[in-house]
């Protein structure tokens, strides 16, 4: 496993590129949207945990500080994979269920749905109670604006009155002829760990203490993040802070419910499309509002990645267009007349026509347009 993940490390951009294509190349695939086909599906399947795995290893490929990914050993690292490796296996799980099951297929889209919600609800705690990005795949790496001033405040004045406070201002001078010794020094220390055990043993033994106390001291503090618990939450925002976690919580749960109320009432029902676009338009509410309620310090101020994830998740309400019973009493309508519309123009008609097949297809799955 080692040596197949340094390949990974080495070829990156050749990784990159290759499940890209391996992706792209399955919509192409015989049979793709057939409701008894089930090995279409477990090949896409297939080659998209195989493509999720490989971008797990290379984000999480060693830095030069020894450190792995970008949140170093958080244990919350393998559930943006496990996310991941269950979106792949969904659609794979709805057609053998469909398959096999008929209608009662719904009860194992609910299983995979509230096995999501979990893990997801999971990520929102071990995070520290920091927004889901891309519904937890991407780890949100974002400090709070309020605890990146008090660290770097703690940091300043730890390395401007601490015991080597000398050492540490000779090393931000490059130009001090104490800071340029200090430097190769510990570049050569450095260079030396890295040789033969033998060399370096008889190489260090005299000196090796004193240049990792130097080096330690040269560089600059690793201030390790508190996890932020629930109640430090609520005890910091106050109201905007459990209004933050509820929004959160509704935009997780928010799939269960829909296919909860499905298997109830039926997918031609309006009351499961009314009721998620209802705990949708909910959420997102309650998360715009506590970006504005209280004293300022109270409020809950959205990194740019946050922003953009709140604009993600605005876009994700037109799959409400495609999902039933909307799609079937107007969307269709709508697609079919443009395609008899364009019908006879050449080239543009063909494409029109491939266009609303595929919408077609991808409508009748539930993993396609589920959003979550």
């Amino acid at each position: 496993m080692e040596a197949y993940k340094q390949w990974v490390w080495r070829n990156r951009e050749y990784v990159h590129s290759l499940g890209s294509l391996a992706n792209g190349l399955t919509w192409l695939l015989p049979e793709k949207f057939s409701a008894s086909e089930i090995g279409p599906e477990a090949v896409t399947a297939f080659l998209g945990i195989f493509t999720t795995i490989n971008e797990h290893i290379i984000e999480n490929a060693p830095t030069p500080r020894g450190h792995v990914g970008p949140s170093g050993t958080d244990p919350s690292l393998s559930y943006p994979l496990l996310v991941a490796i269950l979106k792949d296996l969904e659609t794979v799980v709805e057609v053998a269920a469909e398959h096999f099951y008929g209608d009662k297929k719904w009860n194992f889209i609910i299983v995979t749905e509230a096995m999501k919600s979990l893990i997801r609800l999971a990520l929102f705690r071990n995070s520290g109670y920091k927004m889901l990005l891309q519904g937890g795949e991407t780890p949100n790496d974002e400090k709070d604006s309020d605890q990146t001033e008090s660290q770097n405040r703690a940091g300043n004045s730890d390395r401007n009155h601490g015991p080597h406070s000398f050492i540490n201002q000779n090393h931000h001078n490059p130009w001090n002829l104490e800071g340029r010794a200090m430097s190769a020094l510990s570049s050569f220390g450095q260079n030396a760990r890295t040789g033969t055990t033998t060399t370096t043993t008889t190489s260090t033994s005299g000196w090796s203490p004193r240049v990792q106390h130097q080096q330690a001291a040269i560089e600059p503090p690793m201030i390790k993040e508190k996890r932020k618990t629930l109640s430090d939450l609520l005890s910091e925002k106050g109201v905007n802070g459990a209004l933050f976690a509820m929004g959160e919580v509704l935009f997780i749960t928010r799939p269960l419910i829909y296919v909860l109320f499905i298997r109830k009432y039926g997918i031609r029902s309006w009351i499961p499309w009314a009721i998620s676009l209802s705990v949708d338009t909910l959420g997102m509410g309650i998360l715009a509002n506590s970006k504005w309620w209280g004293e300022k310090r109270k409020q809950i101020h959205f990194s740019g990645p946050e922003k953009d994830e709140l604009r993600r998740r605005k876009l994700l309400w037109a799959l409400y267009l495609m999902r039933d019973p909307f799609f079937t009493k107007y969307t269709r309508q709508k697609l079919e007349s443009t395609q008899k519309m364009l019908e006879p123009v050449p080239l543009i008609g063909f494409l029109t026509e491939k266009i609303v097949e595929l919408l077609e297809g991808a409508q009748s799955r539930y993993t396609y347009i589920s959003g979550s």
